[in-house]
């Protein structure tokens, strides 16, 4: 594929854009250099450690590249679109992606038969969990994205249905995870696990019901359902955490919104899912 970026800061070479600006390794880095795969907007050559005026125009060409997902035909809602990225909607009970190669049944196995040859999800959410997932289009935005989300700069909003009332209305809890190792899957707050933060607010809900708007600095495994528990407010349906049973068999998780700086086209993305669940509605 080949897109046209307009540079942002003054004096900036292409070497220092690629390597310190995207965090691309040196091995992608020296391959696109050799393929001359970065040229002035016009065609012309270009210095990989020329400064650069801010504004520039700089057309960039990417090999081919694959994912080696399986395509397979589904329901796909896309909340979002364009040569960089996709935001799309993932039902309660669909993985993101296989758990093994081959696998089929998963969210990205019907992205990649509408987008294919190559899509890369940014992140993931719980099988049970409903909601927007970011995906890459290309392997530079697949690298770039990753560091943006190292870097905390996409924001992850969520909403749950949990056991209520709260006594404090708004708060953060910062409690590190780790495996338990009574259970095969389930995770616990543990001194020696990964450092983990969740922010929470109340937004709804009454006597035993609590609806929950929350945000993440960090994605570790079942965060938000191992800190809210850890609260003593666990998530409606989420019986592997203490919740009580919902009346479906579903936990109450929605990741609601993504916002970010777009890097390649310096906009503002708000994305939110118009696709709501219903105990959200009620």
């Amino acid at each position: 594929m080949e897109f046209t970026y307009m540079t942002e800061e003054e004096g900036l070479p292409v070497e220092k854009l690629l390597r310190d600006r995207w965090r691309l390794g040196r091995k992608t880095v020296h391959e696109l250099r050799m393929a001359d795969s970065v040229k002035l907007a016009d065609g012309s050559q270009i210095r990989w450690n020329e400064p650069l005026q801010a504004g520039t125009a700089l057309s960039i060409r990417l090999p081919e590249s694959k994912s080696d997902y399986i395509p397979e035909i589904g329901e796909l809602d896309v909340v979002h679109e364009d040569p960089h990225c996709l935001i799309v909607h993932k039902p309660a009970s669909l993985a993101v992606h296989p758990n093994e190669p081959g696998g089929t049944g998963t969210l990205m196995n019907r992205v990649i038969s509408r987008f294919g040859p190559y899509a890369e999800h940014v992140h993931r959410l719980d099988k049970g969990t409903s909601g927007l997932v970011l995906v890459a289009r290309h392997p530079v935005a697949k690298a770039v994205f990753d560091r943006m989300l190292e870097e905390k700069a996409i924001r992850r909003t969520y909403v749950a249905e949990t056991a209520g009332p709260f006594k404090k209305q708004s708060g953060t809890v910062s409690a590190p995870i780790g495996r338990d190792r009574h259970h095969a899957t389930r995770r616990r707050v543990s001194p020696s696990g990964q450092h983990a933060v969740t922010h929470y607010k109340v937004i709804g809900g009454s006597g035993s019901r609590a609806i929950i708007e929350l945000e993440l600095d960090t994605g570790r495994t079942h965060q938000i359902r191992v800190h809210l528990a850890h609260l003593g407010h666990p998530i409606i349906g989420d019986v592997l955490y203490g919740g009580r049973p919902s009346p479906d068999g579903s936990y109450r998780l929605h990741a609601a919104k993504l916002s970010f700086l777009h890097p390649f086209t310096g906009e503002l993305l708000d994305a939110e899912d118009p696709l709501r669940p219903e105990w959200l509605l009620s």
